[in-house]
């Protein structure tokens, strides 16, 4: 069987051979066609430590936080007060090259600040800083640059792909900003001709003047806030003590505590600013110095004044704060003191109650010996019911007065006087 299989296998190969000889043959006798242009168009390969240098940058690139890091959104103010740029997309690079600023100087105020319904990613560190022809601001939520004939204000929003879980937030922010663009184009434009010269502050003060008045007006607003909040707080807790409501003042001392940082630090750089030497505080005049001739000496009392006013007004918001941050911790240490005395008579009634339990524990063992089912004389004796029930009785009544009177001498314990007995201390009455 195998060789037969073996046989017809080999003679369908051989019948095959002159039909593939003859194949062969037809394709050569036919004419050859140009070639199409279907081949692959070769590209010059790159090196391999070049191409991966290219990938891990653009990986790098592609995973930081922001996606417009090349980019700063700024509104600026031209030197008559009128606002040329709104919202305004511009490169980086190119900013920091026109007004001959330093990635150093620029990093912090140009930072863009992504905000969500779970976390506000705010720099509360306020700083001012002078350079050779501008001032570099970041106070709160505002970064601004300002030079003698220009303001430049930072969008620190964050872009406008962020999620929509905030929006409430986002609209009161914009309110916030629109508000305080006009207040600061009002105060940029040329003052009237009436005004004289001596009386007029540089540009560069106004825009700081601006600046100053919108970061006291918020501050003076969410000090107002939290105070409201606080005093319905405390005077709900004067009515009652309850979990929710000390859950609430938790909650809102934390809120206190961190806006009470927040208005120290501002306070604390306006009186840095205030204690400078003169020459720092002349590097302010910005208008001079693009005059040509820079302030020296002593001669900067329109910069003492106006930080002067401004650190006045933050100094009484600190205090106001302070004063309620004692409300809380009085009112916490008043909570302790009634939570601590609610279970010291807590304490003192489950005593009551054991004592008198022991009490009656006298006389169901009188009453135990006595329904015992053995012979005694009390049986045979005519009044001996009567006996035994006084008896047991009389011992409830001694017993339970006894536990009472140690009871009573434990809550009369009073502070002795500086005066009164060798003892000093505590004494029991």
């Amino acid at each position: 069987m195998n060789r037969s299989i073996r046989l017809l296998t080999r003679h369908n190969i051989t019948s095959l051979r002159p039909l593939s000889r003859l194949l062969s043959q037809t394709s050569s006798s036919l004419p050859k066609l140009p070639k199409t242009s279907t081949t692959k168009t070769t590209t010059p390969k790159r090196p391999q430590a070049e191409s991966f240098n290219d990938l891990f940058i653009q990986k790098t690139l592609s995973s930081t936080k922001y996606s417009d890091i090349d980019f700063v959104r700024v509104t600026i103010f031209n030197s008559q007060g009128e606002m040329t740029h709104h919202g305004k997309a511009i490169k980086k690079s190119e900013f920091m090259k026109q007004h001959n600023l330093v990635p150093r100087d620029f990093r912090k105020i140009s930072r863009h600040h992504h905000r969500n319904t779970n976390d506000t990613n705010i720099d509360i560190v306020p700083s001012i800083v002078t350079r050779q022809e501008s001032i570099l601001l970041n106070l709160l939520n505002i970064r601004a640059l300002i030079k003698s004939d220009m303001v430049a204000i930072f969008d620190t929003s964050g872009s406008s792909s962020t999620t929509t879980g905030g929006g409430e937030t986002r609209i009161h922010e914009s309110y916030s900003q629109a508000t305080f663009l006009k207040d600061m184009e009002e105060r940029l434009k040329q003052p009237s001709p009436s005004t004289t010269s001596l009386t007029q502050l540089p540009y560069e003060f106004r825009a700081l003047e601006a600046i100053l008045v919108n970061v006291i007006s918020n501050l003076t607003t969410e000090m107002k806030v939290h105070q409201t909040v606080l005093q319905n707080i405390l005077s709900g807790l004067d009515e009652s003590i309850e979990r929710y409501k000390l859950r609430y003042l938790l909650i809102q001392s934390k809120k206190t505590a961190q806006f009470q940082q927040k208005v120290t630090l501002i306070r604390n750089l306006l009186e840095d600013l205030m204690e400078q030497q003169d020459d720092e505080l002349n590097e302010l005049y910005l208008s001079d110095k693009a005059q040509g001739t820079p302030r020296t000496g002593p001669n900067h009392a329109e910069v003492e004044m106006l930080l002067e006013s401004y650190y006045k007004t933050a100094d009484e918001i600190v205090q106001t704060v302070e004063n309620l941050k004692s409300q809380i911790k009085t009112t916490e240490e008043i909570i302790n003191i009634v939570l601590d005395s609610n279970r010291n008579e807590l304490m003192l009634l489950g005593l009551k109650y054991s004592t008198g339990l022991m009490s009656m524990g006298i006389l169901l063992y009188i009453a135990a010996l006595y329904g015992m089912n053995l012979e005694n004389f009390i049986e045979e004796t005519n009044g001996g019911f009567e006996i035994v029930v006084v008896g047991s009785t009389i011992a409830l009544v001694v017993l339970l007065r006894i536990g009472v009177k140690s009871l009573k001498k434990l809550e009369k314990i009073t502070m002795s006087s500086l005066s009164g007995g060798e003892n000093g201390g505590r004494r029991l009455h």
